[in-house]
């Protein structure tokens, strides 16, 4: 070859050296573009660091207030009313006679019946004068005997319906409004009236299962009604002793005076039934909960790394919820911006509280 053909492919083997490493250069370039642009990014969010509080265990509940003792006035038997003792909305004693029926037919059978009595128990007495003399034998005397107690049994038996037909008040109370007239005809099934027992009175409310070892007999809580602004006071007496399965409560009973009249059977009641006092509990924003389909969760924010931590929590209320497990005090958890955290993603931190 002569020396401008060396020369030549020379320079065509530079040039063509030029562009490859232009392009090898470029595709280094292009990737490590790539690589950066694809490069996680710090994700901002909130904070809140984990500390002990003291809390009042306190929860709130729906409940209804009763008459100590409540009862619709029946008669045991039918019959015509003679006379009514009912003064609407009157205080009343135990044993107090309200209404009482037509009973002349069986005061007539008592009469009668007290008559063959005397005359028995007397026959009696001269077959006992008789006996001690040998006069009679003992059985004429024992037949007597068993006459007169034959006759004081029927006795019984018509007192027994005479006071049927007495309707008295079975407990001191507060008369209703009443449904019967004088000289009425009353049967079996009406409702003469109400009477019920509100100087003192019964409130009944549900609590949720998991405070059913909570709430014991002598606890004292707090309730208010509609149209009073005040505080009454009730004492736990009762507690139903098993769980209602549809709704998962407790049905619970206390005690109220209301010896000033101004409660009545009826009224809705919110109940604040005050627990023990929870101390160093470790509470925490309730948006910092993620739910899942089995569990809870919380993001823990260690060295700029976000771990999903699961947790078990307890008491809430409106802003708070205690976290009972799976944290510890000075532990830093997201509160804002958990919708964009994933797994072990690099977080950066804009606000504690």
């Amino acid at each position: 070859m002569s020396k401008i053909t060396w020369i030549i492919i020379s320079a065509l083997v530079i040039v063509v050296g030029i562009i490859i490493y232009t392009k090898v250069s470029s595709s280094k370039t292009a990737a490590n573009t790539a690589i950066a642009a694809g490069a996680p990014k710090e994700i901002k969010v909130g904070a809140f660091i984990v500390h002990p509080q003291n809390i009042e265990n306190n929860i709130s509940a729906s409940g209804s207030l009763l008459a100590f003792e409540d009862v619709d006035l029946h008669s045991e038997v039918s019959g015509k009313i003679v006379q009514l003792n009912l003064n609407e909305g009157t205080a009343v004693s135990k044993g107090t006679l309200l209404v009482k029926l037509f009973d002349d037919d069986l005061q007539a059978q008592l009469k009668k019946l007290d008559v063959q009595k005397t005359s028995a128990e007397k026959t009696a007495d001269r077959l006992h004068q008789l006996l001690s003399i040998n006069g009679v034998g003992q059985q004429e005397y024992d037949d007597a005997q068993t006459q007169v107690k034959s006759i004081q049994a029927d006795m019984d038996n018509i007192k027994a319906q005479i006071s049927k037909t007495e309707i008295r008040a079975p407990f001191n109370g507060i008369v209703g409004l009443r449904n019967v007239s004088m000289g009425a005809y009353l049967t079996q099934s009406t409702v003469v009236a109400t009477l019920q027992q509100i100087d003192q009175m019964k409130i009944d409310f549900t609590i949720p299962e998991k405070y059913s070892t909570t709430v014991t007999k002598g606890n004292v809580l707090q309730f208010t009604v509609d149209g009073r602004n005040e505080n009454f006071n009730a004492k736990v007496y009762a507690i139903e002793p098993k769980i209602d399965e549809q709704t998962r409560t407790i049905k619970v009973r206390a005690l109220v005076q209301n010896t000033t009249a101004k409660l009545l059977p009826g009224m809705y009641a919110k109940v604040d039934v005050g627990l023990k006092n929870i101390e160093n509990a470790l509470m925490v924003p309730t948006q910092c909960i993620i739910p899942d389909a089995r569990n809870k969760k919380v993001v823990v924010v260690k060295n700029g790394i976000g771990t999903f931590v699961k947790v078990e929590t307890g008491l809430r209320n409106e802003a708070m919820i205690q976290i009972t497990k799976g944290v510890e005090i000075g532990d830093t958890i997201v509160s804002t911006g958990i919708m964009f955290v994933k797994p072990n993603a690099k977080l950066k931190v804009t606000s504690i509280q």
